[in-house]
């Protein structure tokens, strides 16, 4: 059917389809292999929108996908036809009822938002179980239909043991409700849901009559069986329990509107037990001795993935692990009971929390496989570790040797098998032989508790014969699992990845079975076709089947792996982009809470540009990466590494390379070299700008009328600013490297220093007074500075996509750079007092120039850059660290780090300084601030940078109005002012010559920002 008709038809239905290029692309992919096209793209709003959708796909014979969060490993959420993302409206949290220990919620609602309403409800009494690795932006709908578990599931089981109703849609449009004891009509006054729901009860129970025996030898065997259709629920013993019965169905018979949920009583004190051992083989083997300790969690990683954890965002990402290769994390609760049901059972019990916690790491260590135990304490590291178990699906998949320091690029495909607890050892060490005879190796974390493993394989999925490397090692661990009691999906459901297999696990009665009861539901086979329903072979629809190897290493993102790989193919939809709190990515989708503002989002509509199914200059383009900040969080957030920001680069490269641009990549994008002009103009220029002249000129150069610009200052500005810093600060002011002594004396040609200061474009055209205060600083911390003011980064030129341009000013400062430094030729460190220019001259010079002459000079020069907090951090640990003004440090700080600093050099460096710096306490704004750049500048922006204000710095500074407003990067500081306070460089804090701070104002406040744009 065309794509027209389907699209006519909703919208004369009353709705709002989506069937453009961009949209289209967007939802074609999950966090799995696959890659399916839709036909459009639904939000419905309610209920009853839902049931409207599917009753005209009905009526036309159009398949129809439900989607939440997109986090689907297994290929449960793409399909053709109609795809309806229930994550964007239907996201309520609709009842708490404490006594009932129960929660009522809509499908779109995100796990960690379910969990928090419950937690809020009943004053952490009590909380919701189910809590996989996704739970951040997995939604309510998904955990049903994919039967989800999670790190506490060898306490507290799957979605299934949680589930008390269902609010359903059936394929054509009719709705119902599934409970524990049948399924009636949603609303009592409907005949024709009341009649569906009669015909329904008498043929799912004649279907639990007719294969009694084979549901009861075949199904619930071990505790993660989630493959299949979970049918014994359907038993007499089970009560005729059709809303569990439905779990697990992967949106195949209806699709869930909204669920009450069992809520579990939350334990008052938990504590970790991280556990050493040589490989996983060996932590499996324990196991069995710790499951009879009756933990709340079991988790395993391995050392790649640590290493990759500590690669990508900083050494301190992982605190200091026991001896080993591969670590356990075992959670232990105050009592061992979670509620009455266990009352009486071995194991809980056995003195206090501490002492439980000692007794097993005793025994682990004299009785088990263990190399060393360590009991953790302090919550932030505990966090630290669980994130990176959390993150283990992205991180696995674009792993650093821990040897080498190559990455290793591994998909899923056997993602999620499960055995018995006790058979998990055995089963991993024959794992690892199949693995060796397919030419592959694979990297295993996850459920040890549970017997439930995840593991990402070597799988070249890019070329024909790998794609049947990858058919014939899927069938072969399919039989292995078989062969160990085990289930070939323990967590994230069959799909397109494991459903063909099938067979392998479960006999022809079975099998029969299992399709009369998706026939019983949706008798024309609608929804979700392709998993369990329609099946797919394993190795059809793969999403890098028939892309072509890369054309060129010339620029920075899409096209430039030396092995033919797209980078931009990092991205494989595991959607940390789309959480709402923790870490600073994705601003601009915290703001819109659309698909096509989150970095996912982006990067399926680049993956297509490499696909070659759009063009690099087709509106689709310009619209996905329109809203995008280029903040770079995503390069440090994302599991995967994928930054957005080198992408949005060469799209903007490659799209208007020899084409008028948009206005403000001139106004803006330009800026540096305007700012060599406006040093001889700044006082008339600004005054000029505060009138209606100039205001109207600057929106005619693309620059939003709803903030105040910045003023430019003058030449002699900075001159005077310069004139007062120690003689041991050495001003090279041109780019010969000739200059003068800080004093005015003249200099000659000297360019031997202990340090280097530079003095990027903004800080000498914007903010002179932070670049004396950095020559001030640094000149009394070190014997001789090299201040040097005469070169650029080209930030700007990157951002807008100059490319060319960029390696050019690059290549002039790499060289100005090299040739400066210390004694006998020593290569001194390179302090960047703007963060963003610091993390250009780090991570964009020495990527710009790889493939050049001057590659090694730009890698020479980017190991040594540091940012102003980087440095001064370094300078306290080594016992130099400057002294405060009047002697004492600020008792409180709030800091909003720049994005770029937050990626580059490490989400702690503006914490950790202010720590060593003796700061007594730091309130992070962790966060972008909205501006990030010329995107808070350019017209058009202005609704999203308020909303991204509101996300982390608006609040942070009304819950201190009295507190020092630390702000290095330039972009930070004018949205601070913007808000109503001053931020300052952490320069200017530590300022010898700074004046006495004046206090704000009693009723100084923080205006609240525009809330998040429609």
């Amino acid at each position: 059917m065309a794509v027209g008709e389907l699209v006519d038809a909703l919208t004369a239905a009353g709705l709002a389809p989506e069937a453009d290029r961009r949209r289209v692309a967007e939802y074609s992919y999950d966090a799995s292999n696959y890659r399916v096209v839709p036909s459009a793209v639904l939000f419905p709003r309610s209920e009853a929108e839902v049931a409207t959708a599917l009753a005209v796909c009905h009526r036309l014979g159009v398949p129809a996908t439900a989607r939440g969060g997109g986090t689907s490993m297994a290929g449960n959420s793409v399909g053709t036809g109609l795809v309806l993302d229930l994550s964007r409206h239907l996201h309520r949290v609709l009842a708490v009822d404490e006594a009932a220990r129960t929660v009522t919620a809509e499908a779109g609602t995100v796990l960690t938002a379910l969990r928090a309403a419950v937690h809020d409800a009943t004053d952490s009494r009590l909380t919701f179980a189910p809590d996989p690795s996704s739970q951040s932006r997995a939604c309510l709908g998904g955990a049903i239909g994919n039967d989800a578990c999670g790190n506490h599931s060898v306490r507290h089981g799957r979605t299934a043991d949680h589930v008390e109703s269902l609010r359903l849609v059936t394929a054509d449009g009719l709705r119902l409700t599934a409970t524990r004891r049948g399924v009636e009509a949603t609303d009592p006054d409907d005949a024709a849901a009341a009649a569906r729901a009669e015909h329904l009860t008498v043929e799912l129970r004649d279907l639990a009559a007719e294969h009694l025996a084979a549901i009861r030898t075949e199904l619930g065997r071990i505790p993660r069986q989630v493959s299949g259709y979970h049918l014994r629920h359907l038993l007499p013993e089970e009560g005729f329990d059709v809303a569990r019965a439905l779990v697990g169905s992967e949106g195949t018979c209806a699709i869930v509107t909204a669920a009450t949920m069992r809520a579990v009583p939350r334990a008052a004190r938990t504590g970790l037990l991280v556990v050493g051992y040589a490989d996983v083989v060996d932590a499996a083997r324990d196991v069995p001795a710790i499951l009879r300790h009756r933990p709340t969690a079991v988790e395993g990683i391995d050392e790649v993935i640590v290493a990759t954890m500590r690669q990508r965002r900083g050494a301190d990402a992982v605190a200091d692990l026991p001896e080993g290769r591969a670590w356990l994390f075992v959670e232990l609760d105050d009592d061992g009971n979670d509620d009455d049901e266990h009352d009486g059972e071995a194991g809980g019990a056995g003195g206090g929390l501490e002492a439980r916690m000692a007794g097993l790491a005793d025994e682990l260590a004299r009785n088990g496989h263990a190399l060393e135990a360590l009991v953790v304490t302090d919550p932030v590291t505990r966090a630290d570790l669980w994130r990176v178990r959390e993150d283990g699906a992205g991180l696995s998949s674009r792993l650093t040797d821990p040897a080498t320091g190559a990455t290793i690029e591994s998909w899923p495909g056997w993602e999620d098998s499960a055995v018995p607890p006790e058979r998990l050892a055995d089963y991993l060490a024959e794992f690892r032989e199949l693995l060796a005879r397919h030419g592959l190796t694979g990297v295993m974390y996850g459920h040890f508790g549970a017997g439930c493993m995840h593991i990402r394989i070597t799988f070249d999925l890019r070329s024909e014969a790998g794609r049947a490397v990858f058919r014939a090692f899927c069938t072969d661990a399919a039989h292995l699992a078989v062969r160990h009691g085990g289930s070939l999906s323990g967590e994230h459901g069959d799909g397109r990845a494991r459903s063909e297999l099938l067979p392998l696990m479960y006999s022809p009665e079975m099998l029969g079975a299992f399709e009369e009861f998706a026939r019983i539901w949706d008798p024309a086979g609608l929804l979700a076709p392709g998993g369990l329903t329609a099946t797919r072979p394993i190795d059809a629809d793969l999403a890098l089947a028939g892309v072509s190897p890369g054309v060129g290493r010339r620029d920075l993102g899409l096209l430039t792996s030396a092995d033919g790989a797209h980078p931009v193919q990092a991205c494989i939809g595991v959607g940390r982009c789309r959480t709402s709190a923790g870490g600073v990515m994705c601003p601009s989708y915290r703001a819109t809470g659309d698909e096509r503002d989150s970095t996912r989002g982006r990067a399926r509509v680049l993956q297509e540009v490499v696909r070659g199914t759009i063009a690099v200059d087709d509106p689709a383009v310009e619209e996905s990466l329109e809203l995008c900040l280029a903040c770079k969080a995503c390069s440090s957030d994302c599991p995967t590494g994928v930054d957005m920001a080198t992408f949005k680069a060469e799209a903007l490269h490659r799209r208007y390379r020899r084409r008028v641009r948009p206005r403000a990549h001139y106004s803006l994008g330009l800026l540096p070299l305007w700012l060599r002009a406006t040093v001889r103009v700044a006082g008339p220029l600004n005054a000029l700008l505060a009138t209606p002249v100039g205001r109207a000129a600057a929106r005619f150069g693309g620059i939003t009328g709803e903030r105040a610009l910045p003023r430019f200052a003058s030449a002699r500005a900075l001159r005077d600013e310069l004139a007062r810093v120690p003689d041991s600060v050495w001003h090279l002011r041109d780019r010969r490297g000739k200059g003068r002594r800080g004093s005015g004396d003249p200099a000659g040609a000297r360019t031997s220093a202990e340090v280097v200061l530079f003095l990027d474009s903004f800080t000498r055209g914007l903010r002179p007074h932070v670049a004396g205060a950095a020559a001030r600083v640094l000149g009394g911390s070190h014997t001789s500075v090299a201040c040097s003011a005469g070169h650029c980064c080209g930030l700007t030129h990157v951002t807008t996509g100059r490319l060319d341009a960029a390696r050019r000013t690059m290549r002039a400062t790499a060289r100005h750079l090299d040739g400066i430094r210390g004694p006998d030729g020593a290569e001194v460190p390179v302090v960047v007092v703007e963060p963003s220019c610091a993390a250009t001259l780090r991570g964009d010079l020495p990527h710009l120039l790889a493939d050049t002459p001057d590659a090694d000079v730009a890698r020479r020069v980017a190991a040594r850059i540091r940012s102003s907090a980087d440095h001064l951090g370094r300078l306290a640990a080594e016992g130099r660290a400057p002294a405060w003004p009047g002697g004492t440090a600020p008792d409180r700080v709030t800091v909003q780090t720049h994005c770029h600093e937050y990626a580059t050099f490490g989400n702690r460096v503006q914490r950790a300084t202010l720590t060593a710096l003796g700061v007594g306490s730091v309130r992070e704004a962790t966060g972008c601030c909205g501006v990030a750049g010329d995107f808070g500048f350019t017209a058009g922006h202005e609704a999203v940078t308020a909303a991204v204000a509101e996300q982390a710095l608006a609040p942070a500074l009304r819950a201190d109005p009295d507190a020092p407003v630390l702000t290095d990067g330039f972009s930070c500081a004018t949205q601070t002012d913007h808000l109503g306070r001053t931020g300052r460089h952490l320069f200017e804090l530590l300022d010898p010559a700074r004046p006495e701070p004046t206090s704000p104002a009693p009723d100084a406040t923080v205006p609240s920002t525009t809330r998040r744009p429609s």
